[in-house]
């Protein structure tokens, strides 16, 4: 008879953390407001509109009011379709406020995607404004539109107006439970088609609660984030703005990317703390319109990364030109949220973790890293694929059953699709995605670590690895890069100088200079669009390819 194989389950250093019953997710971040009623909550850098606190709390329970009037009923999908607006949050707890299930849609999107979206939810709402209202007119919704006033269209602070002349009559109210749905973003689909994530209030409160567990009572109401990161990724609405609010802090509001705005906004606003993705921190690094400010009046004290590793050359590049500026990583994926940090505070003895690492894990979280074949759990230093059990897992894909079992085990755990480790410190280390790894010769090649080589070269301002077929091989490692102005190098100078720094099977054997890498609203490298590019351009032409097998 064989002995049970022992199963290696990795916990926080840190003791768990409460996470309250009965309470909602709006009922939670807003918890305490009134305290701050006159202090600002959200700020839009450029227009300079602003919410207080108190405008903040007053609203939501204006727009939920309005939406039940409406005949919003518990279970009922939102789509809103804004960029990064003062009111974002707002609109969101409004929903989740009235028992509405919020789903934030990608404004910049098509509006072919948009209606997929739409009916994939069953939505029986769309929130938008004036410059995206014609994406939504023809799907046979009901639009809300905030801002400008569209005739036949319903406006929002008209609905708002109107539910206060309606006076202290309350439509029906049903009781939210923490178990009820309040949230449905769509992932971005990096296994196939874009999918409905069910997240509960229960799921979002669990995890503010570990995510937020370093914050002492001395930092209620200092931090100013900027809110730059699209606010429908659950990142934007959960990380920055209902982290933001449970804080009593300032969110610095931008919708869109451009240097010196964004350098003005940081300063102007005395921003302390800035999630950002790497393309925006090269730019940091690399861009002379840096040079234009007087970084010594920037109040920064944190930025923040999490869609994509941080290439060790770049995060040193970044430290040396920002050195009182701390760097923290982060992990998490929409089904999940937040899982590992790199930061805690040391004022509570936590811990920071390694440079290269994603960090430690959350309180109340436990994981662990099998064997994606064998799905053997792993001991320390081995990687695997990160498995991840809490409060915090989704409920599931929405009206899916088969991606959801083939995601969430019988035994609870969520199987991330990422391959990491553990070391003797309690540090994680991710090194790829299971789908994204290319298998050379039997070879397994991570493209992130190929990225982060090339990244190195002081002529290469950005690149993606992909996979491409290859008959003898099987697959072969393809990168396509983006040079600055002065390059002089050939794309075989660059094949040239990763094999001089990997070992020979992880060489990249085609190189392709691109003018930029198309990345998600998120900072995910769409490596299967370069994949498609590169296909097609092969078919055309083997011109201009330098092929090294």
């Amino acid at each position: 008879m064989g002995t049970k194989a022992e199963e290696h389950i990795f916990r926080s250093h840190y003791p768990p953390v409460p996470v309250p019953d009965d309470v909602t997710l709006p009922e939670f971040v807003l918890e305490g407001a009134e305290l701050y009623a006159d202090k600002v909550a959200f700020v839009e850098a450029v227009t300079g509109k602003a919410y207080t606190y108190g405008e903040v709390n007053r609203d939501t329970r204006r727009f939920a009011k309005a939406l039940r009037s409406l005949g919003l009923r518990k279970g009922h999908v939102v789509i809103v379709v804004l960029p990064n607006v003062a009111e974002y949050a707002i609109v969101a707890l409004g929903i989740m406020t009235a028992g509405g299930v919020f789903s934030g849609a990608n404004p910049a999107g098509h509006a072919s995607e948009i209606k997929k979206q739409a009916e994939a939810a069953n939505a029986k709402l769309i929130i938008t404004n004036g410059p995206h209202y014609e994406k939504v007119r023809n799907l046979e919704i009901p639009v809300i539109v905030l801002g400008e006033r569209i005739e036949g269209v319903t406006n929002w602070e008209e609905l708002l107006e109107a539910a206060d002349r309606a006076g202290t009559t309350e439509v029906t109210k049903e009781k939210i439970l923490q178990t009820d749905l309040c949230a449905l973003p769509f992932s971005s689909g990096t296994t196939g088609t874009s999918k409905g994530v069910m997240l509960t209030h229960r799921n979002l409160v669990a995890n503010l609660c570990s995510t937020l567990f370093s914050v002492g009572p001395e930092m209620i109401g200092q931090v100013t984030t900027l809110g730059l990161m699209p606010f429908f990724h659950i990142y934007g609405t959960v990380g920055i703005c209902c982290a933001t609010v449970r804080n009593k802090g300032k969110v610095v509001v931008m919708n869109r990317f451009e240097l010196r705005t964004f350098m003005n906004a940081l300063i102007s606003q005395e921003v302390t703390f800035a999630p950002l993705v790497p393309p925006i921190i090269l730019q940091l690094v690399n861009n002379p319109i840096v040079e234009e400010f007087d970084l010594t009046k920037l109040k920064l004290r944190a930025i923040m990364t999490a869609a994509a590793p941080l290439a060790p050359e770049l995060l040193k590049a970044f430290q040396n030109k920002f050195p009182g500026v701390q760097v923290q990583e982060a992990y998490g994926l929409t089904e999940h949220s937040c899982i590992t940090l790199t930061h805690g505070d040391p004022r509570l003895e936590h811990a920071i973790a390694k440079k290269n690492s994603v960090g430690f894990i959350l309180p109340n979280l436990e994981i662990k890293f099998i064997d994606p074949n064998t799905k053997r759990s792993l001991p320390k230093n081995t990687p695997g694929e990160v498995c991840v059990r809490s409060q915090c897992v989704m409920q599931g894909y929405f009206k899916n059953e088969e991606e959801t079992a083939q995601t969430i085990d019988e035994n609870g755990w969520l199987h991330t699709g990422d391959i990491g480790y553990i070391d003797d410190d309690g540090d994680i280390f991710i090194v790829d995605r299971i789908k994204e790894l290319i298998k050379y010769k039997g070879f397994q090649v991570a493209p992130a670590e190929l990225e982060a080589t090339l990244l190195t070269h002081p002529s290469v301002e950005d690149a993606a690895v992909i996979s491409l077929p290859d008959e003898e091989a099987g697959e072969i490692p393809a990168a396509c890069v983006v040079m600055n102005r002065s390059a002089k190098e050939s794309e075989e100078d660059i094949i040239n100088y990763v094999a001089a720094n990997v070992a020979n099977y992880k060489r990249v054997r085609m190189v392709r200079f691109v003018d930029s890498i198309p990345k998600s609203s998120s900072g995910k490298i769409m490596r299967r669009l370069l994949k498609d590019m590169m296909l097609e351009k092969m078919r055309t032409s083997s011109a201009n390819c330098n092929i090294n097998v």
